[in-house]
């Protein structure tokens, strides 16, 4: 299964951050984790490092923008003002602080944290980590937590702006709306529907310091879901008119009304 993370550097000069975060992952699986960055560092290297305990002082590099080294492979997207890590085949080895980072050169480098565990029984997983709808439409993620985090809040939220959303229903800023039940058994579903373009994106699924990312496309609105929604409301189908029954010699058919309506003989 492959899993996909988003964040946005917040804290850019004290190496500290608004979230502490955790990631649980199951062993040999992949995860792809975009950063996003502010367009003023554009222009910047970008870097994912890794230290098994928490100093980024002492992270190992393990790969910068546009390379592969060993089972990392990160990209640099400018246009939309993010890159990705993606790592593959993970171990129990591979536990410990990861950072993306930016070089600021003499300064100390924009940099932000998540811890990550890599073990057997995740505590936090969905069952899609990537879903996509049609504008006007509306998708559905189903969350799964172990029963240790049963009476934690159970949140989603918006890489992009981290606005979090939690059980019950409510109308987001693009015009949307996002309905989160929690069934008590380990499992919490997120229903966004009424989808807008705007709401594409990255989202993850939260409880307590837990989560897991998801990945939201939004489509354009098929032809023929545009040709009936520029439907005009009071254009309707006219009835077709019932077949006139004509009398003659030969028909002997007569009309009469009984007590349970029309009927012909």
């Amino acid at each position: 299964m492959r899993l996909i993370l988003g964040f946005i550097f917040t804290c850019v000069c004290t190496g500290s951050w608004s979230w502490e975060r955790e990631l649980t992952l199951p062993p040999g699986g992949t995860i792809t984790i975009p950063c996003h960055y502010d367009l003023k560092y554009i222009q910047h290297k970008k870097y994912w490092c890794y230290h098994a305990g928490a100093a980024f002082n002492y992270c190992k590099i393990l790969a910068y923008a546009n390379n592969t080294e060993d089972k990392v492979t990160v990209t640099d997207y400018p246009a939309q003002s993010l890159f990705t890590v993606t790592m593959r085949d993970l171990q129990s080895g591979d536990t410990g602080s990861y950072w993306c980072a930016v070089e600021m050169g003499l300064s100390r480098d924009v940099n932000e944290q998540i811890y990550i565990t890599v073990k057997a029984d995740p505590d936090l997983s969905v069952v899609e980590s990537s879903v996509s709808g049609q504008e006007g439409g509306s998708v559905s993620v189903q969350c799964l937590y172990s029963a240790g985090y049963h009476k934690e809040q159970k949140q989603w939220c918006r890489s992009k702006g981290s606005r979090c959303y939690t059980v019950g229903r409510t109308n987001t800023s693009q015009g949307s709306a996002v309905q989160i039940s929690d069934d008590g058994r380990r499992s919490f579903r997120v229903e966004m529907s009424e989808l807008q373009k705007s709401d594409a994106g990255w989202f993850w699924c939260k409880t307590g310091k837990l989560q897991i990312p998801v990945h939201l496309s939004v489509s354009d609105l098929s032809p023929e879901c545009q040709r009936l929604h520029s439907t005009q409301p009071n254009s309707r189908v006219q009835p077709r008119p019932l077949p006139r029954i004509l009398a003659s010699s030969n028909l002997r058919h007569v009309m009469k009304m009984s007590s349970a309506g029309w009927s012909l003989k």
